[in-house]
Order: C-alpha cells, then structure tokens, then sequence
C-alpha cells in the first residue's frame, strides 16, 4: 500500500467523476461539459445501439450522428461500408412524422463461430451489422464527449447487459475512453478483454446460460477485429474502474494481476439504478422482499483503502463537504449521479425532469428500492406520476420484450441459445423454463429507460411507452440547489452542480 500522503495518481485522476446512468441520462452533451470542468464526464454505453438508429429516425438533430460515423469511417475505412449501410437504413430526413413508430433494430443474438477454438468451450458473436452498430455507437457516444478538449472521458456498462458488451467496449476504446466502469456484476474479465483489444486483437467474454450441464464446457461472446478488418496502431489502454459494493469483491479482484482493475467505485446502498441485494433478505406477510439495508451491507471502506488502488466513493457523497470527507478517508473523490441525472443538462426529457423537479421542491419525491427489475437486481425508483411507477400505469402497459437487453440467455432442447426475460408475456416466459414467480412486478426497463431518455417507441393504436426515472436515494444536495434558483429559473446547470460538490474541499 502507498502511504504517501499524495498518492501517485493524485495528479492524473479527476476527483469528481459523474455516474454513467439509465439509458443516455448520462449523455455526451453533459458529460463533455463535465470533463472540460475538470471532472470525469462518464457517458452511458447502456443500449446505445437502440439509441442511435432511433436518434436517425428522428433526422439526426444536429448532425451529430453523421459527424460521428464519418470520423469512424476515416479511422477504420474497411468499415466505411457497413457504417454507412447502418446510417441510410436507419435516417429519415426530416424525421419520422409524429405518431410514426421507431423501426426496430435487431436483437443481440448470438451465432456460433465454428471451428474457432478446440474444447468443450463455445464461442458466439454477434451478426456483423450489429457487431458494427454496437461498436460506432459507442463510438459516436465518446467521440462527441470527447470532440474540441483534450480532457478524459469514460464510459459506463453494465455487466449483466452482456451480449453487446465485448463491441460496445472495443467501440469505445477506438473513440480513445480514458476510463472504462463496469458495474452490475462481477468484471473480472474486462482487465485482460482490455490489454487485448488495445492490440486489436481477439478477445472473449464468458456469458451466463441456464440448462446447461457442468461438463458442456463455457460460452464465449468472442470480439475478432482480424474479421472486421480493423487495423490500426495500438491504442491507449484506458484505466479501468470495477464498481462494487463491498470489500469481498474488491479484494477478490485486486488479488489477482488478472482481475486488477486501476481503480474502484464503490457504492453504498444509496446510489441510484441497480444494487445488490441486502446480505439477509426479509420478506413481509406476502413473501415479498423487504430491501432492508443494515450496517452489515456498507462496504469496509478502510480495508479497500488497505488495497492500495486510487477509489471513488459514491451514493451519498454528493453534498457540500463530502469530497473532502471522500478523500480524508483515503478516496481519490466521489462519483454523483443524481444530481448529474436532474440537472439541466442530462438526457432526461425536459419535460420529465420538470415533473420530478416539482414533485422534489415539493418535498412529494420519493424513491423507492423494488424488485422491479427484469435482473433480479434491487433498483431505484422515483415515484412519478404517468410513468410506470404508478400501479395504473405498470398495470395498463402490455407486456412485451422487443429490445431485449435484459434477456437471460438458456439452453433450447435442440442444443441452441434461446432467450427470455420476466418482463415478457408470462406465458411466453414459463414456455422457455422460466419460473412464473420471477415474472411478478418485473418492468420492462430498456422500454422505459429510453423513453426517460426522449425516444419512446409508439406502438399499434398509438400506445406511447411510458417512462421510468431512477434516482438515488439521497435528494438533499438536489434540493438544496434548487432552493439558490433565482426566481423563474427551473433547474441547475451541470456547472453549478460540479462547483456546489468542489466548494468546501
């Protein structure tokens, strides 16, 4: 461990990083600001590929897709082909007429890549249009954050959104992401998936799926750049940062020189999105879970400053002083993703993020830890009214599954990967082997998630998907902004909400 009082990472790290949130809450726009602030701006790469093809069809405001995909193209010219055979699919000059549904994208199935490797092990990528859409919508997602500064950027996955992953990453790291964050699951793969793709070379991810033996051997989602015919010198190899919620996991990691990450984000109970659950579940009279958090479940956050790794500390640390508390306490800053998430500047819906600003100023907001999750993971939800929060709306929301980013992967009879999740039709679900117990609450996300976002799919009869907001837990430094407002002014800047984190550090 280092006990300098300054470690060496102090110089080169920022203190402040913002959280890579929901689908594009966490947008290039705010985070580019965040970044030449002198913070991390930290980008979502959660269903970009659904983003993107969507933001074409809206006319491409601004031309920054176009601008984008160009500079990829002149980076990787073996795929200007396939990126421009992407954008002309997907663009409608002008945009779609109001009322229009989005034309859907194509899922993340898996094929087997035959003959890849000997051994037990399969191996499985995607179809080369999507292996391109995932990876130049990452790309689109850095580039742009990082366009006109010379700051870092980072982006943030989740590691149960699998499928995508191994291109969303490669994606990002040909637009230069100087962080990669990982959360949602065990990471232990990205260090080494990392190293290999900065050499552009193949590279797999192990991916989970139910009804298979124990001597079937392990599945492979497998990135080639040779079959892409990416080329290219080496490129910068971004420092990674495993977010995890206790010391177990994160001595786990840090033990191995596989597994080591740069860094972590650790995340306290109160953070926003997704959580693990409670170290003792509870359950009321119905058997419903009671996500009842206890002294037991905060992480040990001097035995993680034991490790010797550079971490930032996140859910609740985003108030006047407790940057300096982070770092008094052996943290290189803070992560804050709330505040990010209602300023001015997120890729909320302005009109959505109104609502919530009402109901906060109010002192009405409330956020609630459910089961709603197709996951199995705790997540955060604030209570708003018209979005799926509200029982009404929940209830009058056909079920369906057309995004499928949440899809657990399983074993068909005739040996082939199918795919299901408990936000579909309960019939459906129970058909493919799932338990009809796990289909009870379950939202589906990806749906609401890209309609907080402004990019709702309309439906037959012109049903409109409604939206879902997470927040953390911890809404007093929000409320606390909002009450400096001058008269008639809504909400905050992102600026203002980095310079009210710095002030008393």
């Amino acid at each position: 461990m280092n006990t300098d009082q300054t470690p060496p990472y102090a110089a080169a790290d920022p203190a402040i990083i913002s959280g890579g949130m929901g689908v594009r809450i966490s947008w290039w726009v705010m985070s580019r600001i965040v970044s030449m602030m002198g913070g991390l701006g930290v980008v979502s790469g959660t269903g970009l590929e659904i983003v993107y093809p969507r933001l074409l069809q809206d006319g491409d405001p601004g031309g920054h897709v176009r601008r984008a995909f160009t500079e990829l193209a002149r980076r990787q010219p073996a795929l200007t082909a396939d990126i421009w055979e992407i954008f002309n699919k997907y663009y409608i000059e002008g945009g779609r007429q109001p009322g229009t549904p989005y034309k859907p994208v194509p899922t993340c199935r898996l094929t087997r890549v035959e003959n890849f490797k000997p051994g037990p092990d399969s191996f499985w990528e995607l179809p080369r249009e999507m292996q391109v859409l995932v990876m130049a919508a990452n790309f689109a997602e850095v580039w742009l954050a990082k366009e006109g500064h010379d700051k870092p950027v980072g982006i943030n996955f989740l590691r149960k959104v699998e499928r995508p992953l191994p291109w969303a990453l490669y994606g990002a790291m040909l637009a230069g992401a100087a962080y990669i964050l990982v959360g949602a699951g065990s990471p232990d793969e990205l260090p080494s998936m990392i190293e290999k793709l900065s050499r552009h070379e193949p590279t797999a991810m192990s991916f989970k799926v139910y009804g298979t033996r124990s001597d079937s051997g392990s599945f492979y989602a497998t990135v080639r750049p040779g079959e892409l015919n990416i080329s290219g010198a080496a490129l910068p190899v971004p420092k990674f940062l495993a977010i995890v919620s206790s010391f177990g996991l994160a001595n786990a990691l840090a033990s191995d020189p596989a597994t080591r990450p740069y860094g972590f984000v650790v995340e306290g109970s109160e953070a926003g999105g997704h959580s693990v659950a409670p170290a003792k579940m509870r359950f009321d009279a119905a058997g419903k879970p009671l996500l009842i958090y206890t002294e037991q479940d905060k992480a040990d956050i001097g035995a993680i400053a034991g490790l010797g790794l550079p971490f930032w500390l996140a859910g609740a640390y985003a108030g006047r002083g407790r940057l300096a508390a982070a770092q008094a306490a052996g943290a290189r800053g803070i992560q804050f993703g709330t505040l990010a998430a209602l300023s001015g500047q997120s890729g909320m819906t302005p009109e959505l993020r109104s609502r919530v600003l009402k109901l906060l100023r109010s002192g009405e907001l409330k956020v609630t830890n459910s089961m709603v999750s197709p996951t199995g993971f705790p997540f955060k939800v604030a209570q708003v009214p018209g979005t799926v929060s509200e029982e009404a709306v929940y209830e009058a929301r056909p079920r369906r599954c057309d995004i499928a980013l949440l899809q657990v992967n399983y074993l068909t009879p005739d040996g082939q990967l199918g795919y299901r999740c408990p936000a579909e039709p309960v019939d459906a679900f129970v058909a493919k082997g799932g338990r009809v117990q796990n289909t009870v609450g379950r939202a589906c996300l990806c749906n609401a998630l890209l309609a907080a976002a402004g990019c709702p799919q309309v439906c037959s009869g012109g049903y409109v998907e409604p939206a879902i907001v997470t927040l953390g837990e911890d809404l007093e430094s929000a409320r606390e902004l909002l009450a400096q407002l001058p008269a008639g002014q809504e909400t905050y800047t992102i600026g203002k909400a980095l310079n009210f984190l710095r002030s008393g550090a």
